[in-house]
């Protein structure tokens, strides 16, 4: 005999329909639990939503990524994650409906979804096989169980009787219900907080071996930043960006830890003396030398942020390269592509001819006197000056393959990009901030610009539609560097413009007409409007 209140009257259509689509919400959480749970024993990559957000990445027009990073900055891999798990949801409740009718097809569903996941994981460029399907299969089997016995909790759909509006038929176990969704949605949160615990202990060695590293000193250091290089004005950028501060754009939506004591580079390709493989180890020995170098991305719209300058500590990849034999493309070498590949598949491709002409190209192993963070590339990556970074600034580098344009397209480069990409002269204002409301007066608006391998000549500020003057310039530190700059304004009260533009020591000196960042980088006047009062 059933006990009083277990059982009760079957909920109208509506309420149904809530019912299902919230059992579908458990087996969604539960499938995402077990995954993230079983990548602990396979890698972080594997997990679905990781898996499933690469494969967007990777299958997302190039526009349509620098639309991203313009409207979510250095979050835009956060969003496309919350993206992911709304779509999930989504689903989920999508699913949990099916099941109410069809207990089957809806359990079906959530092994569709699994096999999405892995087939996105196992299609990365760095999967190492089928055992990256494991998390998304194995979660998958769990959901779709879960939805499969949630979904036979629920009443049946029926068609109404005559006499009753919701018609005959037995009750619904509805704390029955209501305790298994409980107890689902409970372990969930469990599993996947563990799986989340665990995956982030990963990389355990990775990190007691940067922990351990002391950078020996450079054999030929950098020259200390010369006194005035940092205009004295507030608000503006320090001349060395600090590295918790400095830019980070890349694809990577679990960032790589890698063991510097198991690291291993490999360079190979037409024009090396056969294939040669160095440890960490083996870079400490070489040279080492330090240098300041301004990084820019090609994603940087005109004034934005995604520029930063840093002490860089590394080894000559032109030494290194000329120890295997490398000769440049000008003096007959048969590769004029140095492909660099990253651990989690990234390929970056740069012309050999320009990091064998003389500039201070780097694998750099070290960051503003620290080894590089796990988030700019640690062990080792690559630094170039003059060269857009989706072009040059491989992080978590593995492997430098010599080869052709011709002959191979790097990740960018097939997403419309262009194959070569050098910093093009910009200039930002730092001060005053857009819409700013200063007071009539000196008013000191400063900033920075940069032209990197020509380094910058001149700064001129206009202001409204007035004549051009010009700014004074910190003391340069090299031409790989950015220059500040600074001007004393006589501020009157209302609405002004203020614009910026540079010209570098070639005299070329930026055009007015804005364009965007596909396929080589913005070009453009920054500008502020502020309200003098």
């Amino acid at each position: 005999m059933r006990d009083k209140g277990q059982e009760t009257r079957k909920p109208g259509r509506a309420a149904r329909l809530g019912l299902g689509a919230l059992s579908g919400l458990p087996a969604g959480c539960a499938a995402l639990a077990v995954a993230e749970l079983a990548a602990v024993a396979v890698r972080p990559e594997a997990g679905p939503v990781i898996a499933v957000g690469g494969a967007a990445v990777d299958r997302t027009p190039g526009a349509v990524k620098d639309w991203a990073i313009r409207t979510f900055g250095t979050n835009d891999k956060l969003a496309l994650q919350l993206g992911i798990l709304v779509v999930l949801a989504l689903f989920a409740l999508a699913l949990g409906v099916l099941a109410l009718r069809h207990r089957r097809a809806g359990a079906a569903g959530v092994l569709l979804f699994g096999a999405v996941g892995a087939v996105a994981a196992t299609g990365r460029p760095d999967s190492p096989g089928v055992t990256d399907a494991l998390p998304s299969v194995l979660g998958a089997v769990a959901g779709s169980v879960l939805l499969y016995f949630l979904a036979g909790r629920l009443p049946a759909p029926h068609r109404a009787s005559a006499g009753s509006p919701e018609g005959p038929g037995r009750g619904w176990d509805r704390r029955g219900f209501v305790r298994a969704a409980t107890a689902a949605a409970a372990a969930s949160a469990a599993a996947g907080t563990l799986g989340r615990v665990l995956n982030g202990a990963g990389g355990r060695d990775a990190i007691a071996s940067r922990d351990d590293l002391d950078l020996p000193p450079a054999d030929s250091p950098a020259p200390a930043v010369p006194r005035g290089a940092q205009a004295r004005v507030p608000g503006v950028s320090p001349f060395l960006t600090p590295n918790k501060d400095f830019y980070r754009v890349d694809t990577a939506l679990v960032v790589p830890k890698v063991d510097a004591t198991a690291w291993r580079l490999r360079i190979h390709g037409p024009g090396v003396r056969g294939p040669r493989v160095l440890s960490f180890a083996d870079l400490l020995r070489r040279e080492l030398i330090e240098r300041d170098i301004t990084l820019t991305c090609v994603s940087n719209e005109v004034g934005g942020p995604y520029v930063g300058n840093a002490r860089w500590i590394g080894v000559r990849l032109a030494d290194l390269l000329a120890d295997c034999g490398v000769v440049p493309p000008s003096r007959g070498g048969p590769a004029d592509q140095l492909v660099a590949r990253s651990v989690d598949g990234m390929t970056i491709g740069t012309p050999v001819e320009d990091v064998m002409d003389g500039r201070d190209a780097l694998l750099a192993v070290g960051m503003n006197g620290e080894p590089l963070p796990f988030d700019h590339g640690f062990p080792v990556r690559m630094v170039v000056p003059g060269l857009y970074g989706y072009v040059s600034a491989c992080k978590w580098i593995e492997s430098l393959e010599l080869t052709t344009f011709d002959a191979y397209d790097a990740y960018w480069v097939e997403r419309d990009w262009a194959r070569e990409a050098p910093v093009k002269t910009q200039s930002r204002i730092d001060t005053p901030k857009p819409f700013a409301r200063p007071k009539a007066g000196t008013v000191m608006v400063a900033g920075v610009a940069w032209a990197q391998q020509r380094g910058i000549d001149k700064v001129e500020i206009r202001i409204d539609d007035g004549p051009w003057q010009e700014a004074t310039l910190a003391a340069e530190d090299s031409r790989d560097t950015w220059r500040q700059w600074s001007y004393a304004w006589q501020a009157t009260k209302g609405g002004h413009l203020l614009t910026v533009r540079a010209t570098d020591r070639t005299g070329g000196t930026q055009t007015e007409k804005r364009t965007r960042t596909v396929p080589d980088g913005a070009d453009g006047w920054h500008s502020v409007a502020v309200t003098v009062e």
